[in-house]
């Protein structure tokens, strides 16, 4: 009761001394939504796009939306980024090809969310990120002393090729290559704990995943799955994670309370 005060206090402040107008509109204006793309027709690209199967062609025709974003090729990698026109959120979906195959074999997709802290409101910020690619036997074959031994060799091998692809296409985009600095940024994070202690990989296959702790993002959690030669990430940072912790224990306090 006593923030809800507070904040009636700022908000009469302000409207009495004469910049009402400037504070309102400035208010609509950050909780107005900044429009198309929506996130589910950003995904839609990384979904539709079958390793070992879909051809660059097809990747070509998916990813990339002209009114909204800027296009990055080589000679193994397609990216595609954009940014909304308030600067808040931007992501980036990246296909990458082996060069002596025709099919993809990496996919990435990134969306990150950076409103700002309004008054006394918890900050919006979140990240989103999603990747999946065929690994091969000199990774997956290793004889390794045991299961999370294998599990961080593997998570180790996913951010060499995050870097190796990003750096394909992150010399003549400059959007690219900021998103590539969050990707890799999280997923250090991840590797240096698992480092530090082994025994928490075995988190990383299962649902809730493996928690760690992000310099920017604060809360983060990791899923890894490993299916035959295809290796999964999904990765979530901030409020998005944030809320669906606060959603979970809601829910399991209303089930202990039914009891």
């Amino acid at each position: 009761m006593r923030d809800v005060k507070s904040v009636l206090l700022v908000v009469c402040c302000l409207f009495c001394g004469g910049c009402g107008g400037t504070f309102w509109a400035d208010t609509v204006e950050l909780f107005r939504p900044e429009g198309d793309p929506n996130d589910d027709v950003i995904s839609a690209a990384y979904e539709a796009t079958r390793l070992k199967e879909s051809s660059a062609a097809d990747v070509l025709v998916r990813l990339y939306l002209p009114a909204y974003e800027q296009l990055s090729q080589s000679k193994s990698v397609i990216a595609s980024t954009g940014q909304k026109k308030k600067g808040y959120k931007r992501w980036l979906k990246m296909v990458a090809f082996d060069e002596n195959e025709l099919a993809a074999r990496r996919k990435y997709l990134l969306i990150v969310d950076e409103k700002p802290k309004f008054l006394f409101v918890e900050p919006w910020a979140n990240l989103r990120f999603n990747c999946e690619m065929v690994l091969g036997p000199d990774v997956l074959d290793e004889p390794y002393s045991n299961e999370n031994a294998r599990r961080i060799a593997v998570a180790k091998q996913v951010l060499e090729n995050v870097r190796r692809d990003m750096d394909e296409v992150g010399q003549d985009n400059k959007a690219a290559e900021v998103c590539g600095m969050l990707i890799n940024q999280a997923l250090e994070t991840v590797v240096v704990q698992l480092d530090s202690s082994p025994v928490l990989a075995g988190k990383l296959s299962e649902p809730e995943g493996l928690a760690f702790e992000h310099i920017s993002f604060d809360k983060g959690k990791i899923r890894m799955q490993i299916d035959g030669d295809i290796v999964a990430v999904e990765l979530k940072l901030g409020s998005i994670l944030k809320k669906r912790l606060e959603w979970t224990g809601r829910s399991l306090k209303y089930k202990r309370q039914e009891h």
